[in-house]
């Protein structure tokens, strides 16, 4: 698409456009963490007055993809390196949470639309375009936390989900950099086989493992990029 047409494309198309412009760049790194988002750039950029930029700022900071410092300017969300065992610690225990109660409580239906979705993730792997990989990736989760029937759990296995879509971006950087690991499609598969199978303990080991490998794969990634000395732990073993 010429530069004419992007700009005639999103001119006078309001916050949203701006809104979803921002975030796929800031989860692709294309924006990377800690970079200075100017409103008055922003609003050169995109064709448009302040108002429709603040107000995609906002939402964005409402998915802490953005923050908004002292001096009122406004940057990336840095990924914070050192609350990253933390916040594994909570997906794997969001994960196998959603999973085990999908297989105890999911339909003929949700097996229908959590193996839609895996089939997605699979063709968006293919793809190689880290975005879709990692959109694909969550709507397959979010898939099987709503099987699970507890709004409440998904609402919070969704944030986690979230922000960690730019994590799980180097860690797909690192994979096909060092061919070291896997895209955890097989995963996916056995997870999908013990949902359908109702076999809640074997769901939850996948869930748990699931979430190890990629932790294994990230750790490596921080160890090859970062020397600041983080804690770094194994997670727990599934009871």
């Amino acid at each position: 698409m010429s530069d004419d047409s992007e700009s005639k494309r999103i001119r006078g198309t309001g916050w949203k456009n701006v809104y979803e412009t921002l975030r796929n760049e800031i989860l692709a790194l294309t924006l990377r963490p800690g970079q200075l988002l100017d409103e008055m750039s922003l609003a050169e950029r995109f064709d448009m007055s302040r108002s429709p930029v603040r107000e995609a700022l906002i939402r964005l900071a409402g998915e802490e993809l953005v923050v908004t410092l002292s001096n009122r300017s406004t940057i990336v969300a840095p990924i914070e390196v050192g609350n990253f065992p933390k916040y594994v610690e909570a997906l794997d225990i969001a994960q196998r949470m959603c999973t085990r109660l999908a297989a105890q409580l999911r339909s003929d239906a949700d097996l229908k639309i959590i193996a839609r979705r895996q089939k997605e993730f699979e063709g968006a792997v293919k793809t190689g375009v880290h975005l879709k990989m990692s959109e694909a990736n969550k709507q397959f989760h979010m898939a099987i936390a709503h099987a699970g029937k507890n709004p409440y759990l998904a609402s919070f296995y969704e944030r986690l989900l979230n922000q960690g879509q730019r994590m799980l971006h180097l860690h797909f950087e690192y994979l096909e950099r060092t061919h070291d690991g896997y895209l955890l499609t097989d995963e996916h598969d056995l997870m999908l086989e013990a949902i359908r199978e109702k076999n809640a303990d074997r769901a939850d080991d996948l869930a748990h493992a699931h979430t190890r490998q990629f932790q294994a794969n990230f750790i490596n990634f921080l160890r090859e990029n970062y020397t600041t000395d983080v804690a770094l732990g194994p997670l727990k073993a599934a009871e």
